[in-house]
């Protein structure tokens, strides 16, 4: 089954997510925030997902950063809408940094990258979803 990856952003998340085997992560789309929550009503009405992954925003030092206790809370909210569907979180520190060198090094024309603000958001969810998943692997 499908691993949901979200980046919740204040305006905008990026989602991610596996392969229907659950091994491979890639972009799904960006979301308004707003109509988050309505979307991974509809999305998990149609898609088998068994778990969504939730990047947890902290500051370099491991302090919470800003947006963290807007995830908390939404966290919450997904868990009572979703309550069939686990919810985790991972470390999203340096992810959008990450996403800005992985667009930049895939060659993404400049005009893109200012036109489609969403794409980092996506990438930055599939980030977050293949370090949850490499995590997850026995060693």
């Amino acid at each position: 089954m499908r691993i949901l990856c979200l980046d919740y952003g204040k305006k905008r998340t990026g989602v991610a997510v596996t392969d229907p085997a659950g091994l491979i992560p890639q972009p799904l789309q960006t979301v308004e925030t707003s109509a988050l929550l309505r979307f991974l009503k509809d999305y998990t009405g149609r898609e088998a997902v068994s778990r969504i992954v939730m990047g947890l925003p902290t500051q370099p030092n491991g302090q919470p950063s800003e947006n963290q206790p807007r995830v908390l809370a939404f966290a919450e909210k997904l868990r009572a809408a979703l309550p069939q569907i686990p919810v985790d979180f991972y470390d999203e520190r340096f992810t959008s940094v990450l996403a800005h060198q992985a667009i930049l090094e895939a060659g993404v024309k400049k005009q893109r990258r200012r036109e489609d603000k969403g794409l980092v958001d996506e990438i930055s969810a599939c980030i977050i979803l293949q370090s949850y998943m490499d995590a997850q692997m026995p060693y």
